[in-house]
């Protein structure tokens, strides 16, 4: 009889004991790779790389324009054709969802400056509605746009003679969360995955 109340005791025990969900973990995860500190104490996650480049209104934007600001980037090319007019005119939906929040802006990188200069990009802002200070469509030295695509976003662009207009980027926008690390990549041709893109940046805002 002791032995069957014994038991009983531990089964209470084991069904009324709770675990309780980490406080201080990332509502959405860090995406890049991640290494230790030197103390072995903290953790140090993958993040976006200082930058420069000029808008469609030859204003610079940098990495200090973004401090402390969630932002969406992604790579488009004026004269694109396929999947671009699609990724602006998500981004459009992206833009009115946080017109009124100056904590959350867009950055839309040209693969193709050489032609995409700053008034040809304002008026490509302009067909889209582009709130200035809002959606930044960005130019400057081809290396360093590719070179924040690959190392600093983690997603493709290049010029591809061999592809029919001559250049091949990603279509995932990227958002990254006011301490500059990268926070989720959604397919910006896919409406379904721009809601769950603006469901995100609204959950980021409350860690």
């Amino acid at each position: 009889m002791i032995k069957k109340l014994i038991g009983l005791s531990f089964i209470v025990l084991v069904g009324c004991t709770k675990t309780y969900p980490d406080e201080n973990a990332p509502l959405l995860p860090i995406i890049g790779e991640k290494v230790l500190s030197r103390d072995g104490k903290d953790t140090i996650y993958h993040t976006v790389k200082p930058f420069a480049f000029v808008n469609q209104y030859n204003e610079v934007v940098n990495d200090k324009t973004v401090n402390g600001k969630i932002y969406v980037a992604d790579f488009f090319f004026v004269t694109c054709q396929s999947i671009c007019p699609k990724m602006s005119s998500q981004l459009v939906h992206l833009q009115r969802a946080f017109q009124n929040d100056s904590s959350v802006l867009i950055l839309s990188h040209t693969v193709n400056p050489h032609h995409d200069t700053v008034e040809v990009l304002n008026g490509y802002a302009q067909s889209y509605g582009a709130i200035k200070n809002k959606w930044h469509f960005l130019t400057g030295e081809k290396k360093s746009i590719y070179d924040m695509a690959r190392y600093s976003y983690l997603v493709n662009a290049f010029e591809d003679d061999g592809s029919e207009e001559g250049f091949l980027h990603s279509e995932l926008f990227v958002l990254i969360d006011a301490k500059k690390r990268i926070r989720g990549m959604y397919d910006g041709t896919d409406s379904v995955a721009v809601v769950k893109l603006i469901s995100d940046i609204k959950l980021l805002k409350q860690e």
